[in-house]
């Protein structure tokens, strides 16, 4: 059956001369060779499949690597006759059996005659053999019985090198176009970089240039995308699958993206040069490599070369890792990582929900590590520890005055944040998969997940080689009160060291100064010609309770002076109410009013005026809740040139007004009133 319905005469006669080419001895040791396995584990009999169908044709055993003669490697037909007894008379040589031996024997049958041709191999017994046993060992293979079971470090490092490819393949940059040579060779407008800056600028030169022609080129592998909410509104969000399409749902409610705009917005590349209503296209995962300013070109990472008429620097800044760390070996690089784009909230919100992973520790005591800490801490289970390792007395000690991020740190700490403060990572240890931080004050701190988060540095690549100038103290690119560095070249955003003409030459790298900026140098390239005026702000959060803005130049080290609502009996009560339904505490309006002349005794009832020159309430606040909303001023020579309102909203407009008006004022207090801070 298996002759006729697999194999065909003509595919029969092919594979026969093909084996039959082969020596016996090779043909059939190699046979032994492959089957002898399945014979010992009893799956298939070698012995029945190969030398014969019947179970009493027993041969004798031989080990393996016995030499044995060719003939004995000839298999016995089952098919054959049975063989007719030798008479004595036709052993001997040269002998002839007489007449009288045939009348006894029989006479011979002519077929049984020695003739020398061989008989025709079975060929078709081979090639079954071989698909049996190929089959066989295919069902062994994928079988578990075989496969030795897998021990739970190896399974963890299975998954984690599948983790870290994983992590690779995202981190990888997609180039889009995949060839330079489909990139228009010139353009009207070429911005540099693909962040929230240079989304601000295409939208501002589109709102005065409606047919413009705008390319981004981006070294990122996505389109623009805001930053804020990785750190933020993210981390709210229990429902991982919406998280994993990175939605969050903003101030108002509304859910939307963190990509400022869909795919379908953008013009593709090939149909830009062509297109007359204008667009803006993204080109990811190309890389910039120099300026040509005289000429206007800009030279592409393969030397491609594109020529603009206006060209915006808008390449942001890189966070800083720590020097213990840079010289760490491959495997502990996704153990210990920065934190800055949409990639890293991806890993790291995996890995933390990982139920493998018990210890997190922040490094850093700043905006992006206190957000972090306060996050993870209130959204992760309770098994899992969050711990934040900063160098400063409190959180937030270099931007609040000393009382205020106290009040804040502990805040952190009823979050449930493990704080270790006045401590740096001098070592790390990593020994049987365990990696433990090695502090200042020689505490030992086991870490599953580490994050770095000690501040950014501006990308100022390009100007060395595209002979830009850049500021030796506070980083990025030298640019003017209009955000020009160079005729028809301007920079914005995180890398712009700009001159601010009321508070002097300053570099922020906050959300709103990248919008803002961002938007004043796409009018500029338009023709606009306007100073940056604007006052940038920025906000934070440390849990659902407490959130504060700023603006202007918030600096601990400059003199501040803060203006508190008290809070009585009646408001830790309703406080503590509060704080089970997540909601912000309110100040009661009946007991902290204002007098009108801002008197001794309306200060002492209704407010608390902090100064940090005051060693009382920075050494030991008199009361802890004191500090629950309020106005802190930053002076520089009697002048307010920052402003914090803390757990204060939508009263930035305000605070815009007293930072312009660049006046001394005798009493912050009656500064404060502006504010309404009891309204809320």
């Amino acid at each position: 059956m298996l002759r006729k319905a697999r194999i065909g005469p003509s595919k029969m006669l092919s594979y026969g001369r093909v084996i039959g080419r082969l020596p016996k001895l090779t043909r059939h040791s190699h046979a032994n060779h492959f089957c002898r396995p399945l014979k010992y584990v009893g799956i298939v009999s070698v012995h029945n499949l190969w030398y014969s169908s019947s179970s009493n044709d027993k041969k004798i055993y031989r080990a393996p690597g016995t030499t044995i003669k060719p003939e004995e490697c000839v298999p016995e037909s089952t098919y054959s006759k049975p063989k007719r007894p030798v008479p004595f008379c036709e052993s001997q040589p040269n002998a002839s059996c007489p007449p009288s031996c045939y009348e006894v024997c029989g006479k011979p049958d002519d077929s049984e005659k020695p003739s020398d041709k061989k008989p025709p191999p079975q060929h078709w017994k081979i090639l079954a053999t071989l698909l049996i046993a190929g089959v066989t060992l295919y069902a062994i293979s994928s079988s578990s019985w075989f496969s030795t079971k897998k021990s739970d470090s190896q399974k963890a490092v299975s998954k984690s090198k599948k983790d870290e490819k994983k992590r690779k393949r995202a981190l990888d940059k997609i180039k889009t176009p995949p060839t330079s040579n489909l990139i228009p060779s010139e353009i009207p407008y070429l911005l540099i970089g693909g962040g929230t800056a240079a989304f601000s600028a295409f939208r501002s030169i589109k709102s005065r240039d409606p047919r413009a022609k705008v390319l981004v080129i981006s070294d990122e592998g996505d389109l623009p995308y805001m930053r804020p909410p990785l750190s933020k509104e993210l981390w709210y969000n229990r429902d991982r699958k919406t998280t994993a399409q990175l939605l969050f749902k903003q101030w108002n409610g509304a859910q939307r993206s963190v990509f400022y705009e869909p795919p379908e917005f953008y013009t593709q590349i090939k149909s830009l040069s062509n297109s007359e209503k204008g667009g803006v296209s993204v080109a990811t995962g190309w890389r910039v490599k120099k300026i040509d300013v005289p000429n206007k070109l800009v030279i592409l990472d393969d030397g491609y070369q594109i020529k603009y008429d206006k060209c915006l620097i808008a390449t942001g800044a890189s966070p800083k890792n720590l020097p213990v760390f840079e010289t760490m070996q491959d495997e502990l690089k996704e153990k210990i990582i920065t934190f800055r784009t949409k990639h890293d909230f991806l890993y790291l919100e995996d890995i933390v929900h990982n139920p493998k992973c018990k210890n997190v520790v922040i490094i850093g005591g700043g905006f992006l590590g206190s957000e972090l800490a306060c996050s993870l801490a209130r959204n992760l289970s309770g098994d899992k520890k969050v711990y934040q390792v900063y160098k400063e007395k409190f959180i937030m000690d270099q931007v609040l005055p000393q009382y205020l991020s106290e009040w804040a740190t502990k805040k952190a700490i009823s979050e449930g944040v493990q704080c270790i403060s006045s401590s740096e990572v001098e070592d790390y240890s990593y020994k049987n998969g365990k990696l433990s931080l090695v502090l200042s004050d020689n505490q030992i701190v086991d870490a599953d997940q580490v994050i770095v988060a000690v501040g950014v540095e501006p990308n100022t690549d390009l100007a060395h080689v595209s002979q830009l100038e850049t500021d030796h103290e506070i980083g990025g690119f030298l640019v003017n009160a209009e955000l020009e560095a160079r005729s028809n070249l301007w920079v914005a955003g995180d890398a712009a060291c700009f001159y601010d003409v009321k508070l002097g030459r300053r570099r922020v790298e906050h959300h709103d100064h990248a919008v803002v900026s961002g938007r004043l140098a796409g009018e500029n390239m338009t023709g606009a010609r306007k100073p940056y005026l604007h006052q940038s702000m920025f906000w934070s959060d440390l849990g659902p309770e407490v959130g504060y803005e700023a603006i202007g130049i918030v600096d601990s080290s400059l003199p501040t002076v803060g203006v508190f609502v008290k809070s009585s009996e009646s408001d830790n009560k309703v406080q503590s109410v509060r704080n089970t339904h997540e909601t912000t505490q309110v100040s009661d309006k009946k007991n902290s009013r204002s007098s009108p002349q801002g008197d001794a005794k309306s200060e002492s009832d209704d407010t608390k005026v902090c100064r940090d020159d005051d060693p009382k309430p920075a050494d030991k606040p008199e009361v802890y809740d004191d500090f629950g909303k309020g106005v802190v001023f930053y002076l520089r020579d009697d002048i307010v040139v920052g402003i914090v309102l803390w757990n204060i909203f939508n009263r930035m407009p305000v605070a815009r007004q007293v930072l312009a008006r660049g006046t001394k004022y005798d009493d912050l207090n009656e500064v404060a009133k502006l504010f309404t801070i009891h309204d809320d």
